[in-house]
């Protein structure tokens, strides 16, 4: 595989804010630059409630990482599953004076017809975790609790 980049550009623009674009990254309908706003969460001084911040981003990264990659492994596998949905938290913690995203905590769950696809399900997942370019380029603990769910 060859090396991909991914760029970011982000401005501040007020108080503790800016926005966060990518020129790779266009709205479908305009073409304009697809952009988030992004703050200091509120946890801190002058934070910011309701905007995405470093601190989601990460958490985010960790847990869109997952998806993907279950979706790519599940395609490959020919494993047929209903839907695939994962909540995630971010843990931050202040280690030997610095702030660290120690840990995030992922919950996949999988969505399947099949009683007999579980141990499949679960074995996927387990794939994916262990796969994820990004989990595998942080040092943060990853801790996975999957379900695997069956719906008739």
């Amino acid at each position: 595989m060859d090396k991909h980049e991914y760029n970011v550009d982000i401005a501040w623009t007020q108080d503790r804010k800016g926005m966060m674009c990518s020129p790779e990254l266009r709205k479908n309908d305009s073409n304009e630059k697809n952009c988030i706003e992004v703050a200091t969460p509120p946890d801190f001084d002058k934070g910011i409630p309701n905007i995405w911040s470093p601190e989601h981003l990460f958490t985010a990264a960790v847990s869109s990482c997952l998806m993907t990659t279950f979706l790519a492994i599940s395609e490959y596998s020919k494993f047929d599953f209903i839907s695939f949905k994962c909540g995630s938290k971010g843990i931050l913690e202040k280690i030997d004076g610095k702030f660290v995203m120690s840990e995030v905590l992922l919950f996949p769950e999988v969505f399947i017809s099949d009683e007999d696809q579980k141990d499949k399900a679960l074995r996927i997942l387990e794939k994916s975790e262990k796969a994820c370019l990004i989990s595998n380029s942080i040092t943060s603990k990853i801790t996975m609790e999957p379900k695997i769910t069956v719906q008739k």
